[in-house]
């Protein structure tokens, strides 16, 4: 490759940092691959396990079926519930039809149903904001369903009604955007000025520093190319965020032959990052796509160090095909 003049602006790639996998996530796929290794396959899963094409695809591939509801899980089997958490009339479900079951949902999650269920038995009305229809949001809403209100963004507030404007307390689905939600949580407060905050922020950490990272970045960056699921939550927030920090062009992408060789037209500086359910082999994919068009500097943009790990579901720690079989008579 040539010497770049002054006409070849030098082409470089901004790595986010922290970026991919989150102590949940990496917990939640663990716990499939652990459950097949010791049970053998078929292994039932609720719901995506996360929300990413490629780790679904290939924990399938290792015998992982993958259900939309309980009742297509055959009697006697063993069921794994998704790292998003499920209500509590999803675990009736599965003792009803003896199945053996691993929780494999996020401890964060699990920190916002057990808020919710404590509000909700000291009679608060719980505002809770998030996406309508996201798995975390009908688990945690099936937890106290007579005192939860879903807000749905800063647009929502204005027909929101509660009992008592004095008793009034909101959760948050732990992968939104972190401005936006506070957007909602101030123009909340403008209408109910006795609103309580929860005792720790339910925004998840990894959450909140892949944003973090994308923001320090996305005001040097001609355009961002974020790795992650359009199911993914927390992956489109990132472009959100992208753009709101000044990228002039953000795109999601599963895999690196999705990106379009139109968008680095006038570009010299890339961000590159990834959602919180985003194997980095499929970062290494852009990366390598991006060398192959030019980008081979690659500059790393870290906003935080990440330590934190959780231990596998304690349910992997029995026999759980002799309880399936005994659940079933067999």
């Amino acid at each position: 490759m040539g010497r770049m003049t002054s006409a070849q602006p030098a082409r470089r790639v901004l790595l986010a940092a922290p970026r991919g996998y989150c102590a949940g996530v990496d917990r939640a796929v663990i716990a499939v691959e652990k459950a097949l290794e010791q049970y053998g396959a078929p292994i039932y899963v609720r719901h995506e396990i996360v929300h990413n094409k490629y780790v679904v695809q290939t924990l399938e591939k290792k015998g992982a079926i993958f259900v939309e509801a309980t009742a297509e899980v055959p009697e006697g089997s063993i069921v794994m519930f998704s790292a998003h958490g499920v209500a509590p009339t999803v675990h009736q479900e599965a003792a009803e039809r003896k199945l053996a079951t691993i929780d494999a949902t996020c401890p964060l999650v699990t920190k916002v149903h057990k808020e919710a269920v404590r509000f909700a038995q000291e009679d608060y009305d719980i505002l809770l904001i998030g996406h309508e229809g996201h798995e975390e949001v009908i688990g945690t809403s099936g937890e106290a369903p007579d005192h939860i209100t879903l807000v749905d963004g800063p647009d929502d507030v204005a027909k929101v009604e509660v009992r008592d404007p004095d008793k009034v307390v909101w959760l948050s689905q732990t992968t939104l955007s972190v401005d936006e939600t506070m957007e909602t949580v101030d123009a909340l407060k403008t209408k109910f000025p006795g609103l309580i905050s929860p005792p720790s922020d339910d925004i998840c950490y990894a959450t909140q520093n892949r944003q973090t990272a994308v923001k320090q970045m996305g005001a040097e960056a001609d355009l961002v190319i974020v790795v992650g699921s359009k199911n993914s939550s927390n992956s489109v927030r990132l472009v959100e965020v992208a753009l709101g920090a000044g990228a002039r062009d953000a795109h999601l992408v599963d895999f690196a032959e999705e990106i379009d060789e139109a968008w680095l037209d006038g570009v010299t500086t890339v961000g590159v990052t990834s959602g919180a359910s985003v194997p980095e082999v499929l970062v290494e994919g852009v990366l390598e796509w991006l060398t192959r068009h030019g980008f081979e500097d690659v500059e790393i943009v870290k906003a935080a160090e990440e330590s934190i790990t959780f231990s596998l579901p304690k349910e992997l720690r029995r026999d759980l095909r002799a309880e399936a079989d005994g659940l079933a008579g067999r």
